[in-house]
């Protein structure tokens, strides 16, 4: 078969010599690069105790508050006075939510290499998650009345250099604060970012050691290590709040670090759903998800948050 003259054709010179040079197949793998995750931490750090109490997005949990009893000296013959009981209440809200939406084509379904529905709803789900962390983390920071150690105008410079303060001595200072409140010593936690750590390993290499962790020092979840420190479990987030300096720490910023109790914080997820939906108006399915959520602290005496500038 030959060609008309004077018709045009392109050839690359780079191939032309080539064996079967007009078939160039190319080969699309079936695995996907799936991105990073940060681990969530908020789920092994608050407590669920009113999780079954709600059921949509408005609900409301009315949590009463033990009386606090006063107890006064007596002498013979004395008028007593009673404590009135107060009917002081806490209120945990459904009152966060966040959502997904993506679409499918029927031709992405039907000749894709991959199954892109999986893949895009378990990246969702993930976004999600991270979302509620990210925002319970924030909200235990700005509650009011938790103890503090350092601030904006006077952050603690953390560190092993001369004039530093070592990163064991944050934790002891806050065990030490915790239980100057009365709160008990089981399940506590700590939630540092990844620079707290690094200071703390160079500190203290020997108490982050594989020894120490038996083996099982790897991330789950955020958690560090298998052992406690200081009383605390230790977990890892790049979620906590972030700081800018004031004052006499103008210039600095960095990450919180949280101090608490299990009881300090409660969280209550009302709905964690995923649906497909046919478009009425493309060969699409629609896929969208929502997760509604409420949180509350309790606690505040059982919260310490620290700011703290890690060079």
């Amino acid at each position: 078969m030959g060609f008309e003259t004077g018709a045009s054709m392109n050839f690359d010179p780079a191939i032309t010599a080539q064996a079967s040079s007009y078939w160039l197949p190319e080969v699309f793998s079936k695995k996907v690069q799936i991105a990073f995750r940060k681990s969530a931490v908020c789920e092994s750090v608050t407590n669920t105790d009113y999780m079954g109490e709600i059921s949509q997005f408005g609900d409301t949990v009315n949590i009463i508050k033990e009386p606090s009893i006063n107890v006064q000296d007596y002498t013979r013959h004395a008028t007593l006075s009673a404590t009135d009981l107060t009917d002081e209440q806490l209120v945990l809200q459904v009152d966060q939510a966040k959502y997904f939406q993506f679409v499918v084509d029927d031709l992405e379904k039907r000749f894709s290499h991959v199954n892109w529905q999986a893949i895009a709803s378990d990246n969702a789900a993930y976004k999600l998650k991270d979302a509620f962390d990210t925002n319970v983390l924030a909200a235990m920071a700005a509650a009011s009345g938790v103890s503090t150690y350092g601030s904006t105008t006077d952050a603690v410079d953390v560190g092993h250099s001369s004039g530093e303060t070592d990163p064991l001595n944050v934790l002891a200072r806050m065990a030490r604060t915790l239980d100057d409140s009365n709160v008990p010593e089981e399940n506590r936690w700590i939630v540092a970012e990844p620079a707290f750590y690094e200071e703390l390993a160079n500190t203290s290499s020997k108490l982050m050691s594989v020894d120490y962790n038996q083996g099982d020092g790897g991330l789950r979840n955020g958690l560090v290590a298998s052992g406690q420190l200081r009383g605390f479990k230790l977990y890892k987030s790049n979620n906590l709040p972030s700081w800018t300096g004031t004052g006499t720490s103008t210039g600095l910023s960095g990450k919180n670090i949280i101090a608490g109790h299990m009881s300090a914080v409660s969280t209550a997820q009302a709905l964690s759903t995923t649906e497909t939906v046919r478009s009425t108006s493309s060969f699409e399915d629609i896929v969208r998800g929502l997760l509604v959520w409420g949180r509350k602290v309790l606690r505040p005496e059982a919260l310490v948050i620290g700011t703290i500038d890690i060079d």
